[in-house]
Formats: C-alpha cells, sequence, structure tokens
C-alpha cells in the first residue's frame, strides 16, 4: 500500500488529468504510518512489558531524519541553482520549519494569508505530512506508556484500553475536522485534524490478530473494496476542500479494509497486484521518492516554465534515481547500524545532528544569500520601443504620470529591456503593499469591519471606498486624489472578498466570513456614518452554488443586484474597472530579467480579460447611478502590459499593484472621480 500511496501523489502533482484526488495518497500514509508504528509499539509492551521511549524515538532519527537532512540540504542547493531570488527567504525559513517538524504549522498560516497564498507553491511544502506524523508520534506513545501501565493491573482487557486510548484522540480529531474542514483551508494541515487517521491506523493494528481470523470469503471481497474505494476517490475527488472531514473517509477506511482484512484474503486479495516486486521495491523506496519528487518539480517549472504532463511524468520519473541512491547509501546504512542499534542514545545524537545541520543550513542560506536588494539599475534607458538599442532620455515624471494625457500613444508605456531604475526594488516588492502596513484591512478569517479614514476627516465630501485586496491596491491613489481634492476617504477591505450581498467560494469553500463583513459594512454605510458616494472593486469570484461555466455571468448578476439595492438607498456607486490579472509573478519575473524586461511584458488583451473586469462592465452597463470607470488605460497603455513604467515597477506580483505605482495614479482618479462627485 506504501507504493499506491507514494504513485497517487507523485501522480497527482504530475498533473494527471484522471487523478484529480491524488493528494489523497497522504491519507493513505497516515492510516499505514499509524498501523505500523503502533505495531512495533504493542510488540515492545508485549515482549518487554513497557515501552522505552529513548528506543521508539531513536529508530525515528534512524529511520526519518538522515534522509531528510539530506533532501533538505540538497533543497537549498537547487534554489540556488534555479528558483528566483525572491524565492530565497521564504525557502530558506521553509526548510527551517521542515528540519524541525513544524512544516504543517507554517502552512496552515500561509493558507489563512491571502496574499501568502496566491505565491507559488513552496520547494518544500510536503514535508507538512511528515510534521504531522511526527507531532502525532510525539502523543500517541506516552499515551500508550499509561495505557500500558493500566493494563498490567488487569488481568483482562489490554486489547480494549488501547483502543478507549486511540478513540480519545480520533473521536474529538475527526468531530474537529468535520466542525472546520468545510470553511477552514488550514485544516487540511493542521495536526488535530490529522491525529484521527494515524490512530485509525492504530485501531488496525491493535485488532490485526482477531482481523486475520476473518473467513476468506468475508475477507477477500472487503480488502478489494478497500483498494477500489481508494482509487476511486483518487478518481472522483477534484479538491482539498472538505478534508480532511467525510471526503477523507474514503481513503483512510479503504486503506484500513486492505490491511484489516489483507492478510486473511492472503493471494486472493489485493496482495495478487501489490505483493508483485516493482510495487514491493516502489513501497521500500517511497519515503526517499516522496521526499525527492515535489523539489525536483519545483525546480525544473521555475527553471523550464509550466510543465506538461508529460514533462513532469519525466521529472517525477527522474526523481527515482536520488531517491534509490538515498535509500541505498543513507537510509539503510544508518538504519541498519549494529553501533546505533546497540546504542540508542548514539542515534538519538545522529538524529539531532541531522536536524541541526538542515536548520542550520536554512539559516545560514537567509542570512548569507540576503533576498532582497537595493533597487535594481542599469547604466541607460532603453529606446521606448521592444528591441531598441539606442539611448533615450528618462522619463518626465515617475511611474503613471510618465504617460501624460494619451497614455495610448505614449512611448513611455511600451515594454522595453532595460530602465535606469525600478522603484520599488523588485525583490521587496511584496511590501510594498498598502494592506501590509494597515491595521484596517480584514484577513480571511475575520467579520468584523475596520475602517480607516483618510484625507480630511471634517470634509463635506464623503467617500468610501469598499471591497478585496484589489480594492485595497487603490488606496495610495484614493488617499492622493482625497488630499489634493479635500475629501473624506473611509476604506473597508477584506482578504479575498467582494462586496457583494451573494455568498462567495474561497478555494472551494463557503466563505461565511465575507459574507458577514459584507452584510456588517452594508449597515455602516447605510447607517449614521453613511458616505455620499460609494467606489468599489474586486477581482473574480465564483458565487456560491453556480456551474464554473457560468461564473462569469452569475457574477454579473449578483453585482448588478448588489449596486442597484445601493442605488435605491440613494447611495450612488463607482466601480474602479478591475485591473489587468497576469499569469505569472511580474517582480519575480523582473527580478529574474533585468535586462530583459520585454520578456515579462503580458499581451493586454489577455490580461484584461481576466480579472473581475468583465463582469463588472455587465453589470454596470445601463444601470442607473452606478458609473464604470477605466483606469487600465494607464496600467497597462501599450498592446503588451509593460512590467515598468515611467522607473516604477506597476506589480507587486501577478494581479497587485504596487503601492508606489498606485500612488502615481492619484492625478488621473482624482480627475475621473470628479464628474461623479460633481453631480451629488
Amino acid at each position: 500500500m506504501r507504493a499506491v500511496a507514494v504513485l497517487l501523489v507523485l501522480l497527482g502533482h504530475a498533473g494527471i488529468h484522471h487523478l484529480p484526488g491524488g493528494f489523497v495518497g497522504v491519507d493513505v500514509f497516515f492510516v499505514i504510518s499509524g498501523f505500523l508504528i503502533t505495531g512495533l509499539l504493542l510488540t515492545e509492551l508485549d515482549q518487554r512489558g513497557r515501552l522505552s521511549l529513548v528506543d521508539f524515538y531513536a529508530r525515528r532519527a534512524k529511520r526519518l531524519l538522515p534522509a531528510a537532512a539530506t533532501v533538505l540540504v540538497a533543497t537549498l542547493v537547487l534554489t540556488y541553482y534555479f528558483l528566483p531570488r525572491g524565492r530565497w527567504s521564504t525557502t530558506a525559513w521553509d526548510v527551517i520549519a521542515s528540519a524541525c517538524y513544524a512544516m504543517n504549522w507554517r502552512m496552515a498560516g500561509q493558507s489563512l494569508d491571502y496574499v501568502a497564498a496566491t505565491d507559488a507553491p513552496s520547494i518544500a511544502q510536503h514535508f507538512w505530512s511528515l510534521a504531522v506524523e511526527e507531532q502525532f508520534y510525539l502523543v500517541w506513545p506516552l499515551l500508550l506508556i499509561a495505557l500500558g501501565f493500566a493494563a498490567r493491573r488487569r488481568a483482562r482487557g489490554r486489547h480494549g484500553l488501547y483502543l478507549f486510548g486511540l478513540a480519545l484522540i480520533a473521536v474529538p480529531s475527526f468531530a474537529w475536522a468535520l466542525r472546520v474542514s468545510p470553511t477552514g483551508p488550514s485544516a487540511y494541515y493542521v495536526t488535530t485534524t490529522r491525529m484521527w487517521e494515524l490512530a485509525l491506523g492504530g485501531a488496525i493494528a491493535v485488532t490485526a490478530t482477531w482481523l486475520s481470523r476473518s473467513p476468506r470469503l468475508v475477507a477477500v471481497p472487503l480488502a478489494w473494496a478497500g483498494l477500489i474505494a481508494v482509487g476511486a476517490s483518487a478518481v472522483l475527488i477534484r479538491t482539498e476542500a472538505g478534508f480532511p472531514g467525510y471526503a477523507a473517509l474514503g481513503p483512510t477506511l479503504g486503506t484500513a479494509a486492505v490491511i484489516a482484512f489483507g492478510p486473511a484474503a492472503g493471494r486472493a486479495g489485493p496482495a495478487l497486484l501489490l505483493g508483485r516486486q516493482p510495487l514491493l521495491y516502489v513501497g521500500g523506496i517511497s519515503y526517499s521518492l516522496y521526499l525527492w519528487h515535489w523539489p525536483l518539480l519545483i525546480a525544473a517549472q521555475a527553471h523550464f516554465g509550466e510543465l506538461g504532463v508529460v514533462a513532469a511524468l519525466a521529472v517525477v520519473a527522474v526523481s527515482a534515481i536520488p531517491a534509490a541512491l538515498t535509500y541505498h547509501f543513507i537510509e539503510n546504512p544508518v538504519r541498519r547500524s549494529p553501533t546505533l542499534a546497540a546504542r540508542p542514545p548514539a542515534a538519538l545524537r545522529v538524529g539531532a545532528v541531522c536536524t541541526c545541520a538542515a536548520a542550520l543550513a536554512g539559516l545560514l542560506f537567509h542570512l548569507a544569500i540576503p533576498s532582497t536588494a537595493g533597487p535594481a539599475s542599469t547604466s541607460v534607458i532603453m529606446g521606448q520601443v521592444p528591441g531598441a538599442t539606442t539611448q533615450a532620455a528618462p522619463p518626465p515624471a515617475p511611474g503613471a504620470m510618465a504617460l501624460g494625457s494619451s497614455p495610448r500613444t505614449s512611448r513611455a508605456g511600451v515594454p522595453v529591456d532595460r530602465v535606469a531604475s525600478i522603484t520599488p526594488a523588485p525583490l521587496a516588492a511584496k511590501q510594498d503593499a498598502s494592506l501590509q502596513n494597515a491595521s484596517c484591512h480584514v484577513d480571511v478569517v475575520s467579520s468584523s469591519p475596520k475602517a480607516c479614514v483618510h484625507g480630511k476627516p471634517d470634509s463635506t465630501t464623503r467617500v468610501a471606498l469598499v471591497g478585496d485586496s484589489h480594492a485595497d491596491h487603490w488606496i495610495p491613489a484614493l488617499r492622493g486624489a482625497a488630499e489634493t481634492n479635500g475629501w473624506r476617504l473611509a476604506t473597508y477591505t477584506k482578504s479575498g472578498c467582494p462586496f457583494l450581498t451573494a455568498e462567495i467560494s474561497l478555494d472551494d469553500r463557503p466563505y461565511a466570513s465575507c459574507t458577514e463583513w459584507n452584510r456588517r459594512v452594508r449597515a455602516e454605510l447605510l447607517g449614521a456614518d453613511r458616505p455620499d458616494i460609494l467606489i468599489t472593486t474586486h477581482s473574480v469570484y465564483p458565487v456560491r452554488g453556480e456551474p464554473e461555466s457560468r461564473s462569469q455571468s452569475a457574477m454579473a448578476r449578483e453585482l448588478r443586484k448588489t449596486w442597484s439595492s445601493l442605488v435605491a438607498e440613494k447611495l450612488p456607486v463607482v466601480v474602479l474597472r478591475d485591473t489587468p490579472l497576469h499569469l505569472k509573478d511580474i517582480a519575480e519575473c523582473v527580478s529574474e530579467n533585468l535586462k530583459r524586461l520585454a520578456r515579462c511584458a503580458t499581451p493586454r488583451a489577455d490580461a484584461l480579460r481576466l480579472g473581475g473586469g468583465p463582469a463588472q462592465e455587465v453589470a454596470a452597463k445601463g444601470l442607473t447611478g452606478v458609473r464604470l470607470v477605466d483606469l487600465n488605460d494607464w496600467i497597462c497603455p501599450a498592446n503588451r502590459c509593460a512590467p515598468v513604467i515611467g522607473g516604477v515597477l506597476v506589480w507587486r506580483d501577478a494581479h497587485h499593484l504596487t503601492a508606489t505605482y498606485s500612488a502615481t495614479l492619484a492625478p488621473r482618479l482624482g480627475t475621473a472621480l470628479k464628474p461623479a462627485i460633481a453631480e451629488l
């Protein structure tokens, strides 16, 4: 079954279309691990009458840590040679978290960070599942020791006590998984929602002797049904939403059935397939294969671009080479060392050295090779046409102001290969964001509105901005316009949450906190502190309950309803047409192509077709009291969107403006808003 588990994970990561749920291989691993480790602990209890924690953790250290440390150090090498510099610092901390078996909590925290959630996947993120296992084994042996002590006082019922102990772990864990997994993306990674899967494997180990005596006529169909359930889960499950709740029962109970009834089924059961030599070998190297495949995939993707299925499968196949070498020359020699077997404390010291070495390597990588630097510069500004080689005068004003009043015909907006300077520095672009520093931007968890006031607080012209992070990236521009024109600007923004009365989905889960936040913001807007005019914008989101094929039309319909209801309450609405959306991180691309910036330019038509803009245009068309303002000519003026305009980096990622560039849009935004405000 270990071969099945690792192959599901590998094929899923390679993008096999018929295995959208390949990630269930991790659930299979958890059940297998719980079964194997609990079985070893019970054997020791039966043979010696006690458990030695030193011996147990020495075995874990020998089994896991040398290979893990090897791969983590290799991961840093791959990062240095293949990953963009913008990811180096994050990768260093990922390696440290992985070495300390805390990567699952780091991933859980990032899943709640809307900005981080859009970043490229971590090259070390697969260590989260190993962290879950080791955290479980900090608890289970201690509980088993207590249960073993109680069992020695009783002549019978020893196994019942062990099952009771497992139930103490499994029942609350599964209940908590059911509670949080439908709406909480962090539920996928945290130990508290995963412990029941390991406990399920432990329960099979406790009852293994009894289950092995199952009638063959019962065992054979149940074992095969279990294997089919695992395979069907990988084929039919298409999202991690709901994991590890009810959706995880298919792969976990299926694995439990194979383990429980496989021995009684004999060669008539799944052993007919799983007992074949190639699968046995893959199962043997499954740990090393799991460790190696993901870093190689991420490195290949960073170097070659988006990988197709065939290319990804080739990388996965190649990962078997370092996996086999690690298994034969690192895993086995350490695990089977007679010296370490005879001296468990020495094995613990070896494990400690491996952990410290990997963590220290990550720390030194972070300190010695910082991922941020000062503004990038070249000696000249190249001509304002792609590929030009003649030096031209620098633009007269920074950022969008370099485009003048006719941006579509301005040479300053055409992508070029080199510029004299870039502000902010591409490697620091992610920090150039309004929401990074504002205490009033609401995260994905909270539903309590937080307002910030800018401009002239006692002004008679009261403007409110409401929306998601795409509304937030307009704050520098709006703040400048408000200060220039003497308006009072109140901002209400929440990550991943458009201003909409309908419920949306986030990561395939109902976004309940967004729905409640919108209700509360609406009450404030229509209350005693109501503004004179509402400005809103947002990215693209799926409306809950609508098929993907009707996503845009459903969004337009619900936007129209929302805006119409506000106009009916005598609150006019200005919609800022959503900004272009790219399929790559522009700041990261710029950091890697300082002398070939044109490589980072996206076709304007493609970038404008994505995002929330099309739905906004449809929703606003012909709607009285709603005005659509489109400033994208000052954001992407040419046929391809230049990454740098007027010496300013336009994008901090794939779809958010830098705060610096946003601020340069203030005069244009103020001019565009004046007609709507004049009608008040």
